[in-house]
């Protein structure tokens, strides 16, 4: 028998390539947080007395290319570091197969210096011999260095594959007050860096690879065990939860083959089935706790209004991406557009029942209102007046100089406290609040009274409001919930009060104040119903600046219809690494919480699929159970570059012949035909050549949900009817035909088994019709019958 058959177990070895984009560490937090960590790594600096020694893994398990990130780690970390003789002294080794001593610690005095020097190093290969480097420095302690008489910082950039023990030695270093940082560079064994890290090890073991968040980890590390003060008193280090990942071989059985057992003798081989194994590569992942610097950003007092999206620029500059009615503004500001002359006196609550901080927001309120209303063209004016006990008219109408000498006034209005008197201060602004007026009711500005309280009035408004709007004064009331039905009874009318319900949402009040000072044109389909979904692709190849863009383009869609529950209901759904419902058609009831929930959907990045991200509309969003009203006309406005929507056409075609609009709104200098396929056979898509020109295709997409929204509807399609029911047109109506064991309008209730026998035997009425246990009539559209 040959002897090439004498096998004993047949190796096979798979390789799987290995993800170049999956990192190896990953913090847990907001794109805004991982953005302000990175900033924060330029902001730290260290200046102190320290001695610091980097050891530079030349070995070849970590290859030339990995070793030169570590040198732009080393350089990164120099930068945030007050290098000099008497301050911080740098020094650096290179390992592998022996240590190599590239410069020591008092070689060079100035960090150009010690960069250059960095730069220069050159790898060496070899093999991965920590253990050597760590022998070199316990006999002959740091090279340079001052003796231990300043604290000793050893910054160990490795791959965690030392062919050597390093644990003990690794101890005695730390024993002898030498600090500790393991940085992983290429794929690192993370179970090595931790037994080289000083304590807490999740402070002193980071990833060259991320340069900007290792140097921020290190640096907020000293700060915390005070070897010196390289965060800004503003700042704060922080934890947050990381992932850290290792590459690790795996072998897996794959089968069985034939193969022979056995001596070269004849009588000796052996027949018989022997194993195989497969092996590949995969990642592990591991829980950490990551300790990150970060600083107060440009975007963290939300300086855009209106809806406007804040993108830093820098450290401490950003730029506003503005709605369409607030664009050329500064922060998005709001400009009123009036078409005659207007004065306003606002009438701030200073009792002890509103507190100083219900106070104090409406005088930023008011300054936040001037500043978007006031110009050196604008007719409108201002004034300011408190009240507890008495009227005290601290700014009269139009008496300031300019917008700096009208905010100098408002800060400082004082805090009076005492009683709630606000039918006297009513009667005492209808006599002398906006002056001794001497002009004709025809040539004189229209007067508004803006009524500020969160507390219930201790003396009688009704006569003192009827007397205020008999000489001629407008009075609109905005509050809390609590005082809601007080300010319609001095208002005279329920549209003439704002309500919030929380603090921050009393500035979500200026467009509607600015609505009900203004003459404003009604854009849009306002007496139309409508159930909208808006589609924006978050994935990698859109970014997330034109992301923003698009955002701000949804918002200044939205801002033209009338959002309620009887109109317009309005959804919004991403898609990138995932597909993700930002906010459902029923879970916003006004348009400011529609524009406040839009700025605030999360870019996702990755890669997106188009076809995914529509079935998710079809199962999950464009459902009875999701929000969406039978009856009334629906739509999808798909806002993408085009890349990831070659398997979406079909899914397309199944939400349009359930019922479902699509358009598509396509940008890039280049249409694809993928967006032409789903555009479908109406062609039904708008083309922008850049996300910057999404705004003049506004009109087109108003222009064409209006006509849409005026299209007849099959009430069944989609289908109202849950759990599998079956949807049955009658005249002006419809009915939903349950399956056993569901009742109900919609077959939205189960029912037990003896309830749905008496069901069955009780669906045959005396003549032999039908009884159906859902049936709608056909009402208002947005109001389903049930």
């Amino acid at each position: 028998m040959p002897s090439v058959l004498m096998l004993g177990v047949i190796w096979i070895f798979l390789f799987s390539r290995v993800p170049p984009s999956l990192p190896l560490q990953e913090v847990h937090a907001s794109r805004e947080t991982i953005g302000k960590i990175a900033a924060a790594s330029k902001m730290m600096w260290c200046s102190a007395a320290l001695d610091i020694l980097f050891l530079l893994d030349g070995s070849h398990s970590v290859g030339k290319g990995s070793f030169e990130r570590s040198k732009h780690f080393a350089i990164t970390v120099c930068d945030a570091l007050d290098i000099g003789l008497e301050r911080v002294r740098v020094g650096a080794f290179q390992f592998g197969s022996t240590p190599r001593l590239e410069f020591s610690l008092d070689s060079f005095s100035t960090r150009q210096e010690v960069k250059a020097q960095i730069k220069r190093m050159v790898f060496k290969g070899g093999r991965t011999e920590t253990g050597l480097v760590l022998k070199y420095l316990l006999r002959r302690g740091f090279p340079g260095g001052r003796n231990g008489s300043v604290p000793q910082l050893l910054i160990i950039v490795t791959d965690g594959k030392s062919q050597g023990q390093v644990a003990l030695l690794a101890k005695q270093l730390k024993e002898k007050g030498v600090t500790v940082f393991a940085v992983g560079v290429r794929f690192p064994r993370w179970e090595e860096l931790h037994v080289l890290a000083s304590e807490p090890q999740e402070q002193h073991v980071l990833l060259a690879e991320q340069v900007e968040d290792a140097t921020n980890g290190l640096l907020s590390a000293l700060s915390s065990s005070a070897l010196c003060s390289a965060v800004a008193p503003d700042c704060r280090v922080e934890a947050h939860p990381c992932e850290h990942r290792t590459l690790e071989t795996i072998r897996e059985l794959a089968g069985t083959a034939p193969c022979w057992r056995g001596a070269l003798r004849a009588d000796a081989v052996l027949a018989t089935r022997c194993p195989f194994y497969s092996w590949k590569r995969v990642f592990l992942s591991h829980p950490a706790t990551c300790y990150r610097t970060t600083c107060p950003g440009p975007c963290d007092s939300q300086p855009c209004e209106n809806g406007g999206t804040c993108v830093p620029e820098g450290l401490d500059r950003y730029h506003c991406l503005c709605p369409l009615a607030f664009r050329g503004e500064a922060n998005c500001a709001l400009k009123l557009s009036l078409e005659r002359r207007i004065h306003v006196l606002f009438l701030l609550d200073s009792s002890a029942s509103t507190t100083l901080e219900g106070f104090l927001r409406a005088k930023a309120f008011v300054k936040r209102f001037a500043q978007a209303v006031l110009s050196e063209d604008s007719p409108a004016r201002v004034g300011v007046a408190s009240y507890s006990g008495e009227l005290t008219v601290v700014v009269p109408i139009g008496e300031y100089q300019d917008m700096p000498d009208l905010v100098r006034r408002l800060d400082g209005i004082a805090f009076n406290g005492g009683p709630t008197l606000t039918g006297k201060a009513l009667r005492q602004v209808a006599e002398r609040g906006f002056g001794t007026a001497t002009r004709t009711r025809q040539d004189r500005p229209r007067r508004v009274v803006v009524l500020f309280t969160e507390s219930h009035s201790q003396d009688e408004v009704a006569g003192p409001a009827h007397h205020a709007r008999g000489r001629d004064l407008l009075l609109l009331g905005v509050g809390s919930e609590a005082v809601q039905a007080e300010l319609e009874e001095i208002t005279g009318s329920q549209r003439h009060v704002m309500v919030y319900t929380e603090p921050q949402d009393l500035f979500n009040k200026i467009p509607e104040l600015q609505g009900k000072l203004c003459t404003r044109p009604r854009s849009g389909c306002q007496a139309q119903s409508m159930d909208l979904v808006f589609l924006l692709d978050a994935s990698a190849t859109v970014g997330p600046e034109n992301f923003a863009q698009m955002q701000s383009f949804v918002r200044n869609c939205a801002l033209q219809f009338d959002v309620n529950p009887d109109v317009v209901q309005v959804g919004l759904v991403v898609y990138g690494s995932r597909v993700q419902t930002a906010f459902g058609l029923d879970a916003h009831l006004t348009r400011a919480a529609v524009l406040r929930a839009m700025s605030q959907a999360p870019y996702l990045g990755g890669v997106g699929s188009a076809g995914m991200a529509l079935l998710h509309i079809y199962d999950k969003v464009m459902t009875v159970q999701k929000g969406a009203r039978p009856g009334v006309p629906k739509a999808v406005v798909m806002v993408t570059d085009g890349r990831g929507a070659e398997d979406a056409a079909v899914p397309a075609q199944k939400l349009r012949n359930n019922g479902i609009s699509i358009l598509v709104v396509g940008v890039g200098p280049v249409l694809r035909d993928a967006l032409r396929r789903l555009a479908g056979p109406r062609d039904v898509l708008i083309h922008a050549a850049a996300y910057s020109n999404l705004q003049f295709h506004q009109d087109k997409l108003i222009e064409w949900i209006c006509g849409e929204a005026k299209q007849p509807v099959n009430l069944c399609k989609p289908s109202p009817c849950m759990n599998e029911g079956t949807c049955v047109l009658r005249r002006g109506s419809y009915r939903c035909e349950c399956r056993d064991g569901w009742q109900g309008p919609h077959c939205e209730n189960r029912v037990l088994r003896g309830d749905a026998l008496k069901a069955r035997g009780s669906r045959q009425d005396p003549a032999g019709g039908l009884h159906v246990h859902g049936s709608q009539q056909l009402q208002r559209p947005g109001h389903p019958g049930s």
